[in-house]
């Protein structure tokens, strides 16, 4: 078999020495040769056992896997998304909407592996491509007729997805301003849409600004959003439990919140259409939707709501509050850390952003590692001019807190964590979810 961790390497197998920008695998082909290794591909160097020289190891990897599975991917339709923000919560509501329709759906993302119902670790929210084709083997396997892929600029720039070919490609947003490099950034958004099968469709926005990078004239190009587009959200409706909305002449009742994920059901709607079912079949499947794992997901609590949300950086941040202000009948009262170690620079301007934008705020620890709890709360609040501001640094009194101050028809916002489980603290992970908390507060 061939393998590209030492690790893993078995009496009688080959290695594949990759290289990447973090760690060059010619450095453990001893190790691989040691375990049992009988043959190294590597792009160069002279081993004592059968050794192929390639140019490039990780084009060969790409196609080997390609040619490999070739046939069993004809059995299987490929989703990729790709975005600044909206590709968990869009890839979600695809997952979700197509195995509500019965077709057998698995989902590759932030979150982890969904595969029937049940979510597994992996190794980053777009896996290398070895690992990739694994989790598609077993989704095929599986009897799966779908594969989704949230598509990070990051693995896309580490040619993570390269020789896969995609039947759908969607494009939710592209945030210039969160990248020096735009350029580079934006070049690697349009790259999957460059993977299109001939007969594939792309699925755009077009309320973003940038969707015409993405609309590349050899496809199949839908676009949604704007009241111009082939699926114009219009006749929007917020409450506290659901949203209402009209699309495609049809009024969809989806039971989650906010404009956020309109836009973000909107391409689940379209690739369902796509695979062939009408729309009284898809509005009734939406409604057995369910919430986001830490993607703003609200839990109505009395008459208020207490959303949770994974937002930490400034655009994020912006962004969810604007949307909860679209939506609030009382008052904001917002939850939020930084983490230690992290974009320490832009702790101030976060404090500044989340006091101005809300009617109250308590500000607590999120992941602070190896930084000091309480000098972190003192550099994002030290720019802050309004008093409408606390700290504590016990996150689990910090939602305790917050939840005891709701009134009526309060929203609480608890961000920067969202669907994770643990807190890092020091060099530790302790078990901790937003969600769990709130609702040992609650019920």
């Amino acid at each position: 078999m061939l393998r590209v961790d030492s690790r893993k390497v078995k009496p009688g197998d080959t290695f594949l020495a990759l290289t990447s920008s973090y760690t060059d695998g010619h450095d453990y082909i001893n190790d691989a040769i040691d375990r049992g290794a009988v043959c190294i591909i590597a792009n160069h160097g002279e081993y004592p056992v059968k050794t192929i020289i390639v140019e490039d190891t990780k084009t060969y990897l790409c196609n080997y896997l390609k040619e490999l599975n070739l046939a069993k991917m004809q059995n299987i339709k490929l989703i990729g998304i790709a975005g600044t923000s909206g590709k968990t919560a869009t890839g979600n509501l695809i997952y979700q909407l197509l195995n509500n329709l019965n077709v057998k759906t698995a989902y590759i993302g932030t979150n982890g592996f969904y595969l029937d119902g049940q979510v597994n670790e992996i190794s980053a929210s777009t896996p290398d491509i070895y690992e990739i084709y694994n989790l598609i083997n077993q989704a095929i396997d599986n009897n799966c007729k779908v594969v989704i892929i949230e598509a990070s600029s990051k693995a896309i720039q580490q040619r993570h997805l390269e020789g896969l070919n995609f039947d759908i490609a969607i494009f939710t947003n592209f945030v210039a301003h969160k990248r020096k490099d735009k350029e580079v950034y934006l070049d690697t958004k349009i790259e999957i849409f460059k993977m299109l099968k001939k007969d594939g469709v792309a699925i755009i926005n077009k309320k973003d600004p940038y969707y015409k990078y993405m609309t590349l004239p050899q496809n199949n190009n839908i676009l949604y959003g704007s009241a111009d587009s082939d699926y114009p959200l219009r006749r929007i409706n917020n409450t506290y439990t659901f949203s209402e909305f009209t699309l495609d002449n049809n009024k969809i009742k989806l039971p989650l919140i906010g404009l956020y994920n309109m836009y973000n059901y909107t391409p689940a709607y379209i690739t369902a259409k796509i695979l062939g079912f009408d729309s009284e079949e898809i509005i009734s499947a939406t409604l057995s939707l369910h919430q986001i794992d830490g993607r703003f997901e609200a839990i109505p609590y009395k008459d208020n709501l207490i959303i949770i949300d994974y937002a930490y950086d400034l655009t994020e941040i912006n962004n969810t509050i604007k949307e909860v202000k679209n939506i609030v009948q009382g008052k904001i009262i917002t939850i939020i850390g930084c983490g230690g170690e992290r974009r320490i620079e832009k702790r101030p301007l976060i404090g500044t952003l989340v006091s101005d934008n809300s009617d109250f705020v308590i500000f607590t620890t999120d992941n602070p590692r190896n930084e000091n709890e309480e000098q972190i709360i003192n550099e994002i609040t030290k720019n802050i001019e309004k008093d409408n501001f606390i700290s504590i640094i016990d996150r689990k009194e910090a939602i305790k807190k917050g939840i005891n101050m709701l009134e009526n028809k309060d929203i609480l916002l608890i961000l920067g964590k969202g669907h994770e489980n643990y807190q890092i603290i020091g060099n530790d992970k302790f078990p901790f979810k937003d969600h769990d908390e709130v609702m040992k507060i609650i019920k």
